[in-house]
């Protein structure tokens, strides 16, 4: 274990945009697997496997650009590694970026699973506000311990190691028809 955390190490200071979207990628496609198989309990012969690639692509594609830009923007934003200073990340965070990011997240999933925009429109007026609460008992303390503790470039693979479960969890509410 102490060796794969020296490669990603290596790998994070030569290529740390790359690496970071594709550990984006890789945990959101993980945690739909989870979802799939521990929340929905598919099976692995109803696993499905399209769903996993469509997550996956939200995962290289928007998240992990989107999340690892707007650390960077944070960073310059909210300068110092203080306790107020993880307090003012963490509340620009989760007031400002979270409800736009999930409202985004859980929009794109439906485009992707099919949806017209009207059913996208209503499925996201049925689960947006369930998934926002949910995200303000989660995330908040995770990201004050990241924002505090955690250098920049190892800040988006925090959250995505966390966010296993989180993405667990979203993947099931933006698939759930």
């Amino acid at each position: 274990m102490a060796g794969l955390w020296r490669s990603y190490q290596a790998l994070m200071s030569r290529y740390p945009w790359t690496v970071q979207i594709v550990t984006a990628g890789s945990l959101v496609g993980v945690g739909d697997v989870v979802s799939q198989q521990l929340i929905e309990r598919r099976g692995l012969a109803q696993h499905n496997v399209k769903r996993t690639a469509k997550m996956m692509s939200i995962g290289f594609f928007f998240v992990g650009p989107c999340v690892g830009s707007w650390y960077k923007v944070l960073d310059k934003l909210v300068v110092g590694g203080s306790k107020s200073s993880a307090m003012k990340k963490m509340l620009l965070d989760q007031l400002c970026f979270a409800p736009g990011f999930l409202g985004a997240f859980l929009c794109i999933s439906g485009a992707l699973n099919g949806l017209t925009l009207d059913d996208n429109i209503t499925k996201l007026k049925r689960d947006y506000p369930d998934a926002l609460v949910a995200n303000y008992y989660l995330w908040p303390p995770v990201q004050i311990a990241n924002f505090y503790f955690i250098p920049l470039q190892h800040r988006l693979a925090v959250v995505q190691i966390v966010a296993v479960a989180w993405n667990s969890y979203l993947t099931w509410k933006a698939n759930k028809m």
